[in-house]
């Protein structure tokens, strides 16, 4: 397994990991997860979701599809996570921010979470920063994917409501 370079790569993945990629490509990438989990049946979703853990990068990565289950979303807690070249995790609310603006992504929407964590949202890049007494504990980005394991382009999915 090469060393990852947990740079965020917004509506693209992370390192050489792809939205889109086989649980193969990134099993020969990753290994083998901690755990497994099978989130479809619990969310009542139309999708198949399933959730590898690898619990010593600090990172999630979620599968989905119905016929053809394909990387559609990553979630991390690790301290070295990058997004436009910057450490995310010691930075504040804030800065994070500060940061997308800079990077041209200005629709911002927060709410808190029944569980306790604040999150702030930026729709156009379909990331999420989790914090928690003002300190960010978690980010998760992906892309949305149809039935057939197809990302599907945000503007489509608008369309669609």
């Amino acid at each position: 397994m090469k060393k990852l370079n947990l740079e965020i790569g917004l509506l693209d993945g992370l390192d050489d990991l792809k939205f889109g990629d086989s649980p193969e490509t990134v099993e020969k990438m990753l290994g083998k997860p901690v755990e497994v989990e099978d989130i479809g049946e619990e969310a009542d979703i139309d999708l198949d979701t399933y959730l590898w853990n690898y619990d010593s990068l600090g990172l999630t990565v979620f599968f989905e599809g119905k016929n053809n289950h394909v990387l559609s979303c990553f979630e991390t807690d690790n301290e070295e996570t990058t997004l436009f070249g910057k450490k995310i995790f010691p930075m504040t609310e804030a800065e994070i921010v500060a940061l997308m603006k800079e990077n041209g992504l200005t629709q911002i929407d927060s709410e808190e979470e029944e569980w306790g964590e604040k999150r702030v949202s930026f729709d156009e890049a379909l990331i999420d920063f989790y914090f928690q007494d003002s300190k960010l504990v978690t980010v998760n980005w992906g892309v949305f994917v149809n039935e057939n394991g197809e990302i599907e382009e945000f503007d489509d999915m608008e369309d669609d409501e």
